[in-house]
């Protein structure tokens, strides 16, 4: 997202002009994901107060963004694309497993990367939520797209004779909904449970969409 100023060109410190750019585009998340995601939260933020946490000015924050908006779409993705890269090493990892196995194992390399940093849990789940339109719509397209990916696992899996045939685009969309809201009340302390406590009660839910009562898995050929 270009901000409204002409960054510098050329190198300076050994550092191209690109790599300057990324290097306080970074720090401007970095600071974000602090205030973001913990006092004084988004609403909280000013640009001058994120500038100085990251240690920049605020000529350079209108370098690299036009509003506080643009950060906060900018860190909500970055923050779904650490736990997407985690839930895919995870996919190759469980390859071969058994399904119950490989659930267990993918839903927790989720879990593991989304609470690493409780800064994280509320820039997905809370500071993103309601704050306009165009990051409702980002907010719904990037749950869309963990719906996606259950659906083509759990689809895959039914092709195997691993789990029951069928539409899974509502059962995952209602999982995911699960998902935000226990991880979400988790991390707020409203829930009096482990986190392998929750990761295993969100794994039963699962295998129950995939092995509903009465269906049992085809042998393999």
């Amino acid at each position: 997202m270009a901000g409204r100023l002409r960054a510098p060109t050329g190198r300076y410190g050994g550092k191209s002009a690109e790599e300057r750019q990324a290097e306080r585009r970074g720090r401007f998340l970095e600071a974000a994901l602090r205030l973001f995601g913990g006092s004084p939260g988004y609403r909280g933020t000013t640009v001058a107060s994120l500038s100085e946490a990251a240690g920049l000015s605020t000529r350079q924050f209108y370098e690299e963004f036009r509003t506080l908006e643009d950060v906060l779409a900018a860190l909500h993705l970055q923050v779904n694309d650490w736990a997407e890269e985690a839930v895919l090493a995870a996919f190759v990892d469980a390859q071969g497993l058994p399904l119950t196995e490989r659930v267990t194992a993918i839903f927790r390399a989720y879990a593991a990367d989304v609470t690493t940093d409780p800064h994280r849990i509320r820039i997905t789940f809370v500071e993103i939520v309601g704050v306009s339109p165009r990051l409702e719509e980002q907010r719904l397209a990037r749950r869309a797209r963990w719906v996606e990916l259950i659906c083509a696992e759990a689809t895959a899996a039914a092709e195997r004779g691993e789990a029951a045939p069928r539409d899974y685009r509502l059962a995952a969309a209602a999982f995911i909904g699960s998902v935000n809201g226990l991880l979400h009340d988790w991390s707020a302390g409203w829930v009096d449970a482990t986190l392998d406590e929750v990761v295993d009660e969100l794994v039963r839910q699962l295998l129950g969409i995939l092995r509903p009562p009465g269906w049992t898995p085809t042998p393999a050929l």
